[in-house]
């Protein structure tokens, strides 16, 4: 058994203490910006949100969780779908009523206990919901990576041979670090991908670094305000693209307390509580919609970093959170990620994307569901084929739901209504 080099509450000296939470700052920082360029975001606001989101959640979780809150993947779709039909405010809205549900599930679980919960999202449903949310992204990641506008014709675009060679250096970078890696540079991949594209992009001649030489050396990341920066009206059809993405979310939530809990050899779901880890992660989403931020969620990548180091220490946490919001002033920084090619991004999206589904899929083998079992192989299906078929129930101009939103609650009501359900909880720990 390897041994706890730093446990949570252990201080690491001031040397120390920097590189690790540099190393941590950098295994989070490619995805955590990637999402909102996808969406027409702020990356400074992403940056500084996620080290706030992150000193909120430690907070909430009484200095006990050694996670780091990024960029939530799981939003990119709503959030585009959204802001299409009411700009960007729309999406904020929607985000900060993400995080109303996040602390009302709190609540209740802090009142009634978990497992309710558990039945409520088990493996069947949750899994192939997650496999929509990749796959239905699909299309954007290839378009982002073969295509470049036409100019002089708006909205229309041409294939580009030389920004797909783009794509494809960024995203075969990406795999050689996750495949052939052991160390600390396979959990940074998106990072590395993107240096890697973005050098080779510039080889070729396809970036324009003009807005890095005019931008200033700090600068306050742009801001969004409710009231101040958009004006927006709360629809039910907003509601409903948004709000059901809690479904995935608070699963995968859940599922990161488990694996975390594993690594450090504690039981996050009873101390500090699954309630209050929930509450965290919800007021560090609303926190960051209400500023311009994409929605939150605990990191995978940053709980690898755990585990190969065998650094527990909240003080680490703390201290890449801080770098974050650091960098997130850093005017020539944010320029040069405005830079980055769509087709390098494209690259990377195109792994990531299919990550997400691809791990719906081991989210239904890790938990051993029997397609044999016409009951789950009914459930699978529907939400498969509605949610990437784009489906929608459209009750008037204002009120519809749609693609993802509409598959994850068929698939919620398909679950509680079908007979034979499993009551086979998700493992917490405490068996």
């Amino acid at each position: 058994m390897n041994e706890t080099v730093l446990d949570v509450q252990d201080k690491p000296k001031a040397g120390q203490w920097i590189s690790l939470s540099l190393q941590h700052m950098f295994a989070m920082f490619g995805a955590t910006i990637l999402v909102p360029t996808l969406v027409n975001l702020s990356p400074a606001i992403a940056l500084l949100t996620s080290g706030i989101a992150t000193l909120i959640f430690i907070l909430i979780t009484q200095f006990k969780v050694p996670a780091y809150l990024g960029s939530s993947f799981a939003f990119i779709l709503p959030i585009t779908i959204a802001t299409e039909s009411g700009g960007i405010g729309s999406a904020m809205i929607g985000a900060m009523f993400v995080s109303l549900v996040y602390a009302i599930v709190s609540l209740i679980i802090w009142k009634t206990g978990y497992q309710w919960l558990m039945r409520l999202l088990p493996p069947i449903v949750v899994g192939p919901v997650i496999i929509v949310i990749g796959l239905a992204l699909s299309g954007t990641a290839v378009d982002m990576a073969m295509n470049i506008p036409v100019p002089g014709v708006p909205g229309a675009k041409e294939y580009s041979l030389i920004h797909f060679s783009a794509a494809l250096v960024t995203l075969f970078t990406a795999i050689i670090c996750t495949i052939y890696f052991k160390n600390i540079i396979s959990l940074m991949p998106v990072l590395i991908g993107i240096i890697v594209g973005y050098a080779y992009s510039a080889a070729v001649g396809i970036i324009n670094f003009a807005p890095i030489a005019k931008a200033k050396w700090i600068a306050v990341p742009d801001f969004l305000i409710p009231g101040v920066d958009y004006s927006f009206q709360v629809t039910p059809t907003l509601l409903f693209v948004m709000v059901p993405i809690a479904i995935v979310t608070i699963s995968e939530h859940i599922g990161h307390q488990l694996v975390l809990g594993k690594v450090v050899e504690r039981n996050y779901i009873k101390d500090p509580g699954l309630h209050r880890s929930i509450l965290g992660d919800g007021l560090g989403t609303f926190i960051s919609s209400l500023i311009g931020g994409p929605p939150k969620t605990t990191y995978g990548e940053n709980i690898g970093v755990l585990a190969i180091t065998r650094v527990y220490s909240i003080y680490v946490i703390i201290g890449a959170a801080v770098f974050a919001i650091f960098f997130s002033f850093a005017g020539k920084l944010m320029a040069a990620i405005a830079t980055i090619p769509t087709a390098v991004l494209g690259g990377i999206s195109i792994l990531l994307f299919g990550i997400i589904a691809s791990s719906g899929l081991r989210m239904l083998v890790d938990n051993n569901i029997n397609f044999g079992d016409k009951r789950n192989l009914v459930i699978a299906s529907v939400i498969l084929v509605i949610g990437i078929g784009g489906a929608k129930i459209e009750f008037s101009e204002t009120f519809q739901i749609e693609g993802m939103a509409l598959a994850a609650i068929i698939g919620v009501l398909l679950n509680l209504v079908l007979p034979g359900r499993n009551k086979n909880e998700i493992d917490d720990g405490t068996k």
